[in-house]
């Protein structure tokens, strides 16, 4: 134990270990800032990142140099993110055809996603795409129409995607109900929420998601002939039933993908750990021109609380940057109104899900679906935790 513990210390010096922990990486590629729609709640508004880079200015040449000396024996798995990041589709097959050998996975507002051609659909493991639950919800957050269009294009496409179709759902309105996400989960190959990282969880808005996740839990154990979709309740149940999954890949450190195996480049090359932090100078962690790369500056500290939370062992810490702005950079407002309200759901969610003895549960499956729960490729695609 205790050299397990002078190790993640070397690990967390400058010049110590890898910047990447484990043998995979996840590397993010935002094509452009850009973006075809104004939704409300956009994290890339913060610091006016939102539009400041339209054009990735750096050579492929430039990006297979970094992977070869920084990346070189990782298995790498790219995802296409922005912005909107069918905006810059030439970018997209111009890193596929580069990097042959890697799996792709794009995130996209879904509204140009018919106009992809087959051989970038085909060579997608995965696709993303933001939805904020039903039409009443997602038009108001993204524009009139658009969760109509949205789900047309998946539809249209669908046949030619080469992997899963995965509705990605921003959790912003305390009134988005369990019919709209159950609709999902049977429109998409698999539902990922997450709760919105904003000032949402005044007055009963907490009450009413506990109400909602309740009958989504109550869904996910209601049957052991089929799996009920839904990333973060998948996650937490792998973890309850197999402690080990929610660490091995990570070096013990936390689930949060930003402090081990994570990095976004941004269009002129600059690296972050996370992309809701890309307007901090001090978390860049690597540039593709400069041919560098630091450890990732979003790691646990000790300032944070998690140690001491009874969800520590299979949540392993959750959003790294919501736990840097509210405890190592002591944003009190964020932390009391942000922070702590997310921790409780999840807190929630994991008595509530240990109420249908999960271990039990897991004994009745078939060997597809337990493999299925325990190994799904989308949780690498993901923060899992919501």
């Amino acid at each position: 134990m205790e050299n397990r513990m002078e190790q993640l210390k070397q690990q967390m010096q400058p010049g110590g270990a890898d910047a990447i922990i484990g043998s995979r990486v996840e590397l993010q590629l935002l094509t452009t800032l850009k973006c075809n729609l104004k939704c409300s709640y956009c994290s890339l508004g913060v610091g006016e990142v939102l539009g400041s880079q339209q054009h990735v200015s750096y050579e492929l040449d430039q990006l297979e140099r970094f992977v070869a000396t920084h990346l070189a024996g990782k298995e790498i798995y790219v995802t296409f993110y922005g912005g909107e990041p069918t905006l810059n589709v030439g970018f997209m097959a111009a890193v596929m055809q580069r990097f042959p050998l890697s799996r792709f996975q794009l995130q996209t507002n879904g509204t140009l996603l018919d106009n992809l051609p087959d051989e970038i659909l085909g060579r997608l493991s995965n696709i993303l795409i933001s939805i904020d639950g039903g039409e009443r919800v997602t038009d108001g957050y993204r524009g009139r129409g658009i969760y109509r269009q949205v789900l047309k294009n998946m539809r249209q496409v669908r046949d030619r995607v080469g992997g899963s179709m995965t509705a990605r759902v921003t959790w912003s309105d305390s009134d988005t109900g369990f019919s709209e996400l159950d609709e999902l989960a049977h429109s998409f190959d698999y539902v990922y929420f997450q709760f919105v990282a904003g000032e949402k969880y005044g007055d009963d808005a907490v009450v009413k998601r506990q109400a909602v996740l309740a009958q989504l839990i109550a869904a996910f154990f209601a049957q052991s002939n089929t799996l009920y979709p839904m990333i973060p309740l998948m996650g937490i149940v792998r973890n309850k039933v197999l402690p080990s999954r929610a660490s091995e890949l990570y070096a013990g450190m936390t689930q949060c993908r930003a402090s081990t195996h994570l990095i976004n480049v941004m269009p002129d090359g600059k690296i972050f750990p996370c992309p809701d932090m890309m307007y901090l100078p001090a978390m860049q962690q690597g540039d593709i021109g400069g041919n560098w790369l630091h450890q990732s500056p979003l790691r646990p500290h000790a300032d944070m609380p998690c140690n001491d939370c009874e969800a520590l062992p299979w949540c392993r810490r959750n959003c790294m940057k919501n736990l840097y702005l509210g405890y190592v950079q002591k944003d009190e407002r964020y932390r009391r109104n942000v922070v702590e309200p997310i921790c409780d759901l999840i807190r929630f969610m994991g008595r509530e899900i240990d109420r249908y003895a999960p271990q039990e549960w897991f004994a009745r499956l078939s060997p597809s679906l337990r493999r299925q729960l325990t190994d799904c490729e989308v949780y690498e695609y993901v923060e899992v935790m919501p």
